[in-house]
């Protein structure tokens, strides 16, 4: 019943904090791209994909007092942090979780910022796609962000550079 739960205490206790909801869906996405088992469905949304299935088990882990959910105002906006409380880890103790290590994919994903991550994830969504298919998709449907050429590049090598560390499950 708690597997779901586990993995993702995993990913919170090896991450230490999390800052933003938005980072928080590209990072898990991005995992599980990589081969990570984490079970959550996602669909493509405004800031690229995004699980409601996570909304809700973090929730959950919040509720179980797991995690703590602190608000805080930034530019204008709230932004969310994320921190595993001791009975998250006493969690991790009785439910030890199914993934592989982790830590040195989330330490990598987690230094990203929230746009950029947005920007990888989104191309990991579309990656049936290749070449100048992919990079139009990708640019059209975030048409808003205008990310530039620069950007494109620092995005395209980093997926490359994930791929390198994908699990072979």
């Amino acid at each position: 019943m708690f597997n779901n739960h586990a993995k993702l205490m995993r990913f919170f206790a090896e991450s230490e904090e999390v800052v933003g909801r938005k980072k928080l869906q590209k990072m898990i996405f991005i995992l599980k791209k990589l081969g990570f088992p984490f079970e959550e469905r996602y669909e493509f949304h405004f800031y690229g994909p995004y699980s409601e299935e996570l909304t809700l088990r973090t929730e959950e882990l919040c509720d179980l007092g797991f995690l703590t959910e602190s608000e805080e105002q930034k530019s204008g906006h709230k932004q969310y942090r994320y921190t595993v409380t001791e009975e998250g880890l006493a969690f991790l103790q009785m439910y030890p979780s199914p993934i592989p290590d982790v830590s040195s994919q989330v330490k990598l994903l987690n230094e990203q910022t929230s746009r950029f991550l947005e920007l990888v994830s989104t191309i990991l969504y579309f990656d049936e796609l290749e070449g100048d298919s992919l990079k139009n998709k990708v640019l059209s449907v975030k048409d808003k962000q205008n990310y530039s050429k620069e950007e494109w590049q620092e995005a395209v090598l980093f997926v490359e550079k994930l791929g390198e560390s994908r699990v072979g499950v």
